[in-house]
This record gives structure tokens, C-alpha cells and sequence, in this order.
């Protein structure tokens, strides 16, 4: 909805201007936390309302701002004009700025930064500062007195103008902004502002129609008579579709123009993510829970805000409960948002959905292109679409309203974004469903243990599947002793022979197997077996792992590759021990073990290209596959029918890590990775190879007993005072230099410890631990230090942690310092 802004004189100087008709609130697409008071221009006044891009000064600079709506503060003396409104209609609806408002307090986040998150990538223009040398440049270049960096910078810049960081990719070294200025005051370089960012528009295409009257048929050749017979009997067509069917040419079509034969116009479309059409499916019967768990749920629908946790074991129907939940929203003229963990999981939830409902299904995730999300952020926004799908970044999905939220695997890590805007969007379905008075459903076959909490206080109602569709029975799971398990060599047997043997049985009988590691590459811990060094990566503090196919080293964090012909960087010597085990590494045993067989591996490494997943999908589904070999992405809501064996190579792999929820994450992935068998019409069963089976995780996997295991590990949380009983913020330092990266975090520890001290005791006091070094103590080259704050008061710890931002702002190297904030941790790292 527009604000007007009404304007009384043709020329109004600030000192004149009515502040609650022509000045508007904008938040920029900076790291400030402050909402900046803007003037609107005569001729932008029609433009100007909530959701929009602006382009506005700031200080020197000129950058995109986002229009909230009226000003409510402002100093009129020191009031700027908006450039430029950049958009036609609104990007996001205005009822989306609470909510915006509410993320950006919560999680201690700019809110410029949390809508720029929020929107399509390629949005946001910019200006940046352009370097040329002049004439009094050139000249210095002669003088003697020069410095040896001032002669380095003239000499790039005497090749063509360049911004500051082309101009220090050039010259290998920082060029600091004090040395810019003082060769500027020389007029040795002159500065100017340029414009820059790619924007993303929309896509248009040229259509044609018939022109001109039936007499001009007469003097027409064959060919220009039958474009016009193709036209007049098919209706308008895009020019590929008319060069498709008629052979014509771009430069015959303007001919007929000029001649009033045909008439060309524009035509906005959406660029299309969907590919292949799908068929519309019929809706199977529902089971007996299926149905009690849709008659629980459906009243709760325009009801106002309510959270439901749909807890169904793996192969229960969660997702036609979805699909019927939704069909019920749309009849009642409701918005629908679903969220899905992974981009993996998206395409065969979004073919289920639009089987059922058609064109209204948008997506939105980061493997689609550009454009594509751009369209379908605008088919939302435009009211084309009434359900969006898609994974974290999905909950921003623009719609007005929204009636129905459905966040599929709850519990999935995945749903915490790391690094900038730390946001849980698991979290914020529900805080949006509050926003709007809707219905959250939270569906998952091993919730997390804060949604189960919430049950266990009232917080959520809850719906139960305890059954499987098809009748068949949950899998048996057998565990084997990795400890007790050697080869000829002495050395543990990854594939154990009750593995190997298991595996053979179930090819045998024309099934197929998943073996599931979640480690992906060859070889984890590549060392020399001459010095006994580690291969480590040059940026950061771990290993770099093999990867047999593309021939490299490759570190996980930061990118890091090198050739893997390399030799020991300590010793130089040839001899590299391959040790520790990934999925590359599995699937060539398999191979070996299983030539017959045709294996398949799903991983990050072979599912990075876009359409991979659906083929690798259709090929399991086809039985063109026997064995897949996977991690992490084949635990997550696939269904499988055809598999009827699943093994887990190692199940300790995320139960040693520093973390407090690390059993929980094991318990969650076991069980949801041993749920992938027995979905068809045979029975499953799941070998699971553990160095410690008689940890409770493993043993509740085992069970598959997800009550057993949450009435253990909220036991201990309670004991420690971890979450579900209490809030907790990382505060995490990082710096490049080590020695004053210590030193500020150490300073930021001394000021907790003061605060603590006039604080006192009781019931919210405030817990704070570190600061300590982060177990992964370097990535990308810098230094990483973390301090740990937790009550059960979360306004006394945002307070608490505001404080301790603004101490560290105070700090003298503050500038070299990097300070995030995390709230709701996931990962301790």
C-alpha cells in the first residue's frame, strides 16, 4: 500500500520541510544498525512506498536502501534526498516489515543486511571509488623522493583506472585509503564514484501477430504468406516459436514490419525452474492416524497462531498429511509455505506438490539461477503463486499472508544459516506464523529436543504417526563391534565382513543398498610416512582431505587445493600415507568387492551440477542403480522402495565432536539414514558398525526408541543448564594476526567477567564461558575465538551481549577484530 506524500511548494529547503508527510524511514544495505531518515523528491513521490528499492546517499557513498514507510524521528538540517526509487512494485509486502524488524532485533543484525539476505541475490547497486592517475601523477613518477609503494601504485594505475581492491590484486599488496588521500591532495590520482552491481531484471520476449489487411496477402511471397497463415491460425507466437515452425529470421520478421505485414510487441515472462511437466497425481487413501492427524489439524486453520508437531516415524505419510493440510489452506484462501532441510530434498518434494496443485507451486532455493529466483520471488510477490517451496532462505517467501507454514525434518541442522545473519528458519516459521496468526506444522521422525521440550510444557499440540504406510514393519538394525574387527594387517575393517556379506544377500535377491558415511572425499587425514606430518592446509588449522577424482588436497573450510602429486610440504619426501576413510574412498571398495554391481555416489562432490539430483533419483528409481553411496543428503525424507539394506560405515563420526548436541545430531542421523530401508514391499535391515555401541545414542537408534533417548539427554541439558534451559549467544572473535586476536578476546573476557561481578546472583543470572580458542583455531587465515553466554533470561542475555558489542567497538584494534554474533548456536567449531 502507498504512503502519499504531500508537497505544498514547487521548492521546499529542508529547514521548511513537513516531517510526517514527505519523509520516509530507510533501512540501507550496510552493517549500521540505524534506521536512516530520507526526503522524497517531487517527481519520486508517486514511486515511493514500503518494500521498495531506493538508491540514496550515505557519507561519501551511494547505496541501496529499502523503504520501511513514514519517518518518525528526524533532524531536519542534515536531511538527504532519495536518488532514485529502483523498483515499479514492491519487492517484499509491507506487512513483512515487523517481521523483518523483529529478526534484525533478535539476532543482533542490522535490518538493512537482514532484508538484503531476505530478497534475490544481484539486487543491491552500490558505488565504489575509481582510481585514475593524472597528469601531476605521471610527472611524479620521476621524482626521486618517491616511496617505493607510491612508485608501485602509479605505475599499476598508468595501465587503465582501477578500483582499490583491482588495484591491489594488481600491485600483490594493501594499499591503505591514507596513502590514497595524501597522493590525491598531490593530484597525483583523482577519485571519482561509479555506479556498480549487476541487476537482475525481468526477462521479456518478442512476440508476433498479424498486421495490415487481407489485401496484402495478394503481393506476399510463399514464405511472408505463411507466417501470416501460421499466425492467423494459431494466434500470437513468440519469434523462437515462429522461427521453430515456420524456419523464419529475425531480419525477415523486421522486414515484414516495416511493411505492415506482421506487428512485434515485448511480453514479460517467468524464466521456468521446473523442466520436465509432471502429471497430476490421485490422491491415495489416507491410513486411519493419516486421517486422525489431518481431523486434529485442519480445524486449527484460520484459527489463529497455533504450532503442531507432526512426529511420524520414517515412511508414515508425513507428506501426504502435508499435501492435505495445504489442499484444506488453499480452499480456504490461504498462503502456503513449506520448508524443506536441503536443496536435495526440494525437487521430490516440489514434483509431489505440483502433481497435486499445478502452477501455483513456486520454489525458491539457492540452485536456482539468478533470474530464475528472481522470477519466482515475483511470481510470490505478484500473487501468481499461493505455495512456496523451498529450503532456509524460503521462510522470506513475500507473500501478504500466510494461512499454513510446514517445516518437513524439523530437526535438520541445515535449517541454521552460518556466517552473516545466523537465523535458525526452523525458528522462525514459527515467529512468522505468529506474526500472521497461522498454523506451524513442524513434522519430523526425530524432533529435536527443544520442539519435544515445547510439547512436554504445552508450548506445541502434537499429532502422532506411529505406523508406516505400506504396513511393513520399521527395520531391524544390527550393530557391529568396529573395535573387535581387523584385517590380516591389524588395521579396522571399514566395510566389516557382516557388511560385505549383507550386501552380497541383498544383490543377490535383486534388491539394492545404501551405505551411508558422512564423510565425503577418499582419504581424511593424508600424512607423511617419512616425518609423520600432516598434509594442512596452508589457511587454516586441519588437514586437507584426498580426492581421488579430481586428483587434489582440498580443504573443506576455506577452498584450499593443491595438486595430489604434491610432496610432504615439510620434508619434501614422496611417500604420503592415504589414512583415514570418505565416500570416494567406500565407493571404490564396493567396486572392487561388487564388480557386477553399478554403484553410485551422492555427495556434495557429485551433486554440485544443477539436475543431478533428479537424475540420480530417477536412476535409483529405475533400478539402474544397485549400490548408492552416500552422506548426510540421502538421510533426509528420500524415499527409497527399492533399497532394502542400508549400512552406516562409521556411527561415531559425529558423536566425538566438541559440541553438546553431538548425540542428539547422532541419534537424529542414524535413525533418519537406517529409515531410507524397507519403504517398499520387503522388509528392512540396517547393519550399523560403531566403535561404541553401548553409547545411549547408538543403543536408542538401535531401538529406534526416540522417548528413551530424549529422556536421557534432557536429563543431562538440565543438569548443565544447557538449552532447552537456557538461551545461548557465541560471541566468536576472529583476526589475522594471532598474538592480538588473543589479546582482544581476552579483553572482551575481562569486561564479561566486570559485568558479571555488578550484575550479582539469581535465578537469570547470566553464564559465561571463555574465552577459549575455537576448536578449529584458524580458517581462511584467521584466528578464531570464542566466548559462550547462556541464560534462562534471553532479554537479560541480549542486554548482556549488546554490552559486550559495544566494549568491543571501544577497543583499541577494533578495526582489525572481527566480531560476529550467533545466537541459538548450532555449531561449536
Amino acid at each position: 500500500m502507498k504512503f502519499k506524500i504531500k508537497n505544498d511548494t514547487a521548492a521546499v529547503k529542508e529547514d521548511q520541510v513537513d516531517p510526517h508527510r514527505q519523509m520516509v524511514s530507510v533501512a540501507v544495505a550496510l552493517p549500521v544498525h540505524d534506521i536512516f531518515t530520507y526526503s522524497v523528491p517531487d517527481h519520486l513521490i508517486p514511486q515511493a512506498c514500503p518494500g521498495k528499492r531506493v538508491l540514496v546517499p550515505f557519507g561519501r557513498r551511494t547505496v541501496t536502501g529499502y523503504l520501511m514507510g513514514p519517518a518518525t524521528t528526524m533532524d531536519p538540517p542534515e536531511i538527504k534526498h532519495i536518488l532514485d526509487v529502483l523498483d515499479a512494485t514492491p519487492l517484499f509486502p509491507e506487512t513483512l516489515i515487523p517481521f523483518f524488524r523483529w529478526i534484525a532485533a533478535y539476532y543482533m543484525h542490522p535490518l538493512g543486511q537482514v532484508i538484503s539476505t531476505a530478497l534475490p541475490a544481484g539486487l543491491n547497486l552500490t558505488d565504489v571509488a575509481i582510481l585514475t592517475i593524472g597528469d601531476a601523477g605521471r610527472q611524479a613518477m620521476r621524482l626521486p623522493s618517491l616511496s617505493p609503494l607510491e612508485a608501485i601504485v602509479l605505475s599499476a594505475l598508468v595501465q587503465g583506472p582501477a578500483d582499490i581492491k583491482q588495484l591491489q590484486k594488481t600491485i600483490g599488496q594493501p594499499v591503505s585509503w591514507a596513502l590514497i588521500h595524501a597522493m590525491r591532495q598531490r593530484e597525483w590520482v583523482r577519485v571519482d564514484r561509479q555506479i556498480r552491481g549487476r541487476q537482475i531484471r525481468p526477462k521479456s520476449i518478442r512476440w508476433a501477430t498479424v498486421s495490415g489487411t487481407e489485401a496484402i496477402s495478394d503481393r506476399l511471397s510463399r514464405q511472408r504468406q505463411r507466417i501470416r497463415d501460421i499466425l492467423r491460425t494459431e494466434g500470437d507466437l513468440s519469434l523462437p516459436a515462429l522461427k521453430a515452425r515456420a524456419g523464419t529470421t529475425p531480419a525477415l520478421i523486421r522486414e515484414m514490419e516495416k511493411a505492415g505485414q506482421v506487428r512485434t510487441y515485448e511480453q514479460t515472462i517467468y524464466r521456468d525452474p521446473f523442466g520436465d511437466p509432471i502429471e497430476p497425481d490421485s490422491p491415495p487413501r489416507l491410513t486411519t492416524e493419516q486421517a486422525a492427524a489431518i481431523k486434529a489439524m485442519a480445524p486449527l486453520l484460520g484459527r489463529g497462531f497455533k504450532t503442531v508437531l507432526l512426529a511420524g516415524v520414517t515412511g508414515s505419510g508425513k507428506t501426504e498429511v502435508y499435501l492435505r493440510m495445504a489442499e484444506t489452506a488453499l480452499d480456504r484462501g490461504l498462503r502456503v509455505l513449506v520448508l524443506v532441510p536441503e536443496i536435495a530434498l526440494i525437487s521430490q518434494t516440489e514434483r509431489r506438490f505440483r502433481a497435486r496443485f499445478g502452477e501455483t507451486v513456486a520454489v525458491l532455493h539457492s540452485g536456482l539461477s539468478r533470474g530464475e529466483r528472481y522470477d519466482q520471488w515475483r511470481r510470490i510477490a505478484g500473487g501468481k503463486a499461493t505455495i512456496a517451496i523451498g529450503a532456509r532462505s524460503c521462510i522470506f517467501a513475500p507473500f501478504g499472508e500466510v494461512g499454513l507454514i510446514i517445516v518437513d525434518e524439523e530437526h535438520d541442522a541445515s535449517y541454521k544459516q552460518e556466517g552473516g545473519l545466523s537465523y535458525n528458519a526452523r525458528d522462525l516459521a514459527v515467529v512468522r506464523a505468529r506474526h500472521h496468526g497461522a498454523l506451524a506444522i513442524l513434522g519430523s521422525a526425530t524432533p529435536s529436543l527443544q520442539s519435544w521440550h515445547n510439547v512436554t510444557v504445552g508450548k506445541y499440540e502434537t499429532a502422532m504417526l506411529s505406523r508406516r504406510v505400506n504396513r511393513q514393519p520399521l527395520p531391524a538394525i544390527q550393530t557391529v563391534d568396529l573395535s573387535h574387527i581387523r584385517d590380516e594387517r591389524g588395521i579396522h575393517r571399514y566395510i566389516t565382513p557382516q557388511l560385505q556379506q549383507a550386501i552380497g544377500k541383498t544383490l543377490d535377491e535383486g534388491d539394492q543398498a545404501l551405505v551411508f558415511l558422512n564423510r565425503r572425499g577418499f582419504a581424511a587425514f593424508p600424512v607423511c610416512a617419512d616425518c609423520g606430518q600432516a598434509i594442512r592446509c596452508n589457511n587454516c588449522d586441519i588437514s586437507l582431505t584426498l580426492h581421488k577424482r579430481a586428483n587434489a588436497f582440498r580443504c573443506h573450510y576455506c577452498g584450499f587445493s593443491r595438486a595430489a602429486a604434491s610432496n610432504c610440504p615439510s620434508c619434501s619426501s614422496e611417500k604420503i600415507r592415504l589414512l583415514g576413510v570418505g565416500t570416494e574412498k567406500i565407493e571404490e571398495a564396493l567396486v572392487q568387492m561388487f564388480p557386477q554391481a553399478r554403484v553410485a555416489r551422492m555427495d556434495r562432490d557429485t551433486m554440485s551440477r544443477k539436475g543431478s539430483i533428479v537424475r540420480l533419483l530417477k536412476d535409483l528409481k529405475h533400478r539402474r542403480i544397485d549400490i548408492l553411496v552416500g552422506t548426510q543428503m540421502v538421510a533426509k525424507g528420500h524415499d527409497f522402495p527399492g533399497i532394502t539394506l542400508v549400512g552406516v560405515v562409521c556411527a561415531d563420526l559425529t558423536l566425538n565432536f566438541p559440541d553438546f548436541r553431538s548425540g542428539e545430531r547422532t541419534f537424529q542421523l542414524l535413525a533418519q539414514v537406517a529409515g531410507r530401508a524397507g519403504r517398499g514391499d520387503k522388509p528392512g535391515k540396517v547393519i550399523l558398525q560403531t566403535f561404541n555401541p553401548d553409547h545411549y545414542s547408538i543403543v536408542s537408534a538401535k531401538e529406534q526408541d526416540f522417548k528413551s533417548f530424549f529422556n536421557q539427554e534432557i536429563g543431562f541439558r538440565k543438569a548443565l543448564g544447557y538449552p532447552p534451559f537456557s538461551r545461548m549467544v557465541a560471541v566468536r572473535i576472529s583476526g589475522k594476526n594471532p598474538k592480538r586476536t588473543a589479546g582482544h578476546a581476552g579483553a572482551l573476557g575481562e569486561h564479561c567477567r566486570e559485568m558479571l561481578a555488578r550484575s550479582g546472583s539469581g535465578p537469570g543470572r547470566i553464564q559465561v564461558m571463555g574465552p577459549i580458542e575455537a576448536p578449529l583455531s584458524r580458517i581462511a587465515n584467521r584466528y578464531r575465538w570464542q566466548i559462550l553466554v547462556k541464560s534462562p533470561d534471553p532479554n537479560g542475555l541480549h542486554h548482556f551481549v549488546h554490552r559486550l558489542v559495544r566494549c568491543h567497538h571501544g577497543l583499541p584494534d577494533a578495526r582489525q577484530i572481527k566480531v560476529a554474533i550467533d545466537v541459538d548456536p548450532f555449531f561449536l567449531m
